[in-house]
């Protein structure tokens, strides 16, 4: 309430506030589609309510409901699935905001789809992603790292500017292949 006293958050002033300013359009997009994921009731803002339900949702959700937001923000076109461009795309806006460098997009794309696509068709449901990632640790700690949001939330308490931690540790993802 003290940076916006109106209550509401633009799209802009959630960039700046995060220092998310000069991004390339892969990242961009990412950002622009975390914002519209948060603003649940498509107005253009972040109301106050909106801002503390998503941030009780990654303080405190259950890993399903964690998994569930994912999806809906990995379902780029909102039909239910992810496909392999969808899933390449949010991959490729990661790691160009947090500079994971150790696999590369369509590696990472490929090994998902190999190991959570139990019905091969090039698309993953709600539930096999939910069972896939739940049933993989090291996939699901890839994936809850790429949304880590505890560097957002020490920005927002202390006002300071994202430090360029976050990445994901060589380690994993070489236990993941």
């Amino acid at each position: 309430m003290r940076e916006y006293p109106s209550g509401l958050q633009t799209l802009h002033e959630f960039k700046t506030l995060l220092g998310l300013q000069g991004l390339n359009q892969k990242a961009n997009e990412h950002v622009d589609q975390v914002y519209n994921t948060f603003d649940m009731n498509k107005d253009g803002f972040i109301d106050l309510l909106e801002f503390i339900a998503a941030i009780n949702l990654v303080v405190r959700g259950k890993m399903e409901q964690k998994l569930k937001w994912y999806f809906k923000l990995y379902d780029a076109d909102g039909n239910s699935s992810i496909d392999k461009k969808e899933l390449l795309n949010i991959f490729m806006a990661v790691q160009a905001l947090n500079g994971q460098q150790t696999l590369s997009p369509e590696e990472f794309t490929n090994l998902v789809f190999h190991k959570i696509d139990k019905n091969n068709d090039g698309e993953l449901t709600l539930e096999e992603f939910i069972n896939g990632t739940e049933e993989d640790q090291d996939l699901l700690e890839i994936v809850s790292k790429s949304f880590d949001f505890s560097s957002v939330l020490k920005i927002i308490y202390n006002g300071n500017q994202p430090d360029t931690e976050g990445r994901f540790p060589s380690n994993l993802v070489t236990r993941l292949i």
